[in-house]
């Protein structure tokens, strides 16, 4: 099974995270990167507001969908809701990600994100998990047990 890790991150939290999941599953990575500007107090409180309207954005991003069996998708949590750049990430390939597994990094909750990215690909999801920021390498190791049960399922 090829399976492609793609993420977005405007700290570096998600980005550590998503390359646990892809060493421990021997998977390719790829960033989805925002063209608009998260940077310092003003991008925080913008990321914000365009996370709780829905906003899409401009992205960019290089590995093709079509070419993967399975995609786990990761986001930080803003204000409860899905970023930007995944929500359009999603939208954008809607129809190409066969198979496709979240995972979430947050603070303290994770809110309307979870569902949010569900509404955005189809009913083809085989797992999902919220990382909190403790014990992100020993939640890591539960979350790669579960895919792997699954994968090895079908």
């Amino acid at each position: 099974m090829k399976i492609l890790i793609m993420f977005y991150s405007r700290d570096g939290h998600t980005r550590k995270t998503a390359e646990m999941i892809a060493n421990a599953l021997k998977a390719d990575m790829d960033q989805i990167i925002d063209k608009k500007s998260r940077k310092g107090l003003l991008g925080f409180l913008r990321a914000g507001y365009d996370a709780t309207r829905g906003k899409p954005t401009d992205i960019t991003f290089t590995k093709d969908a079509d070419e993967y069996d399975l995609i786990i998708i990761g986001t930080p949590v803003w204000n409860g809701r899905i970023t930007p750049a995944v929500r359009t990430y999603l939208t954008k390939n809607k129809g190409k990600i066969k198979k496709c597994a979240f995972f979430v990094t947050c603070a303290g909750r994770a809110g309307k994100c979870l569902n949010q990215m569900h509404n955005l690909c189809d009913g083809k999801v085989i797992a999902e998990k919220v990382f909190f920021k403790k014990n992100v390498a020993k939640e890591v190791k539960t979350f790669v047990k579960e895919l792997e049960r699954v994968i090895n399922s079908n």
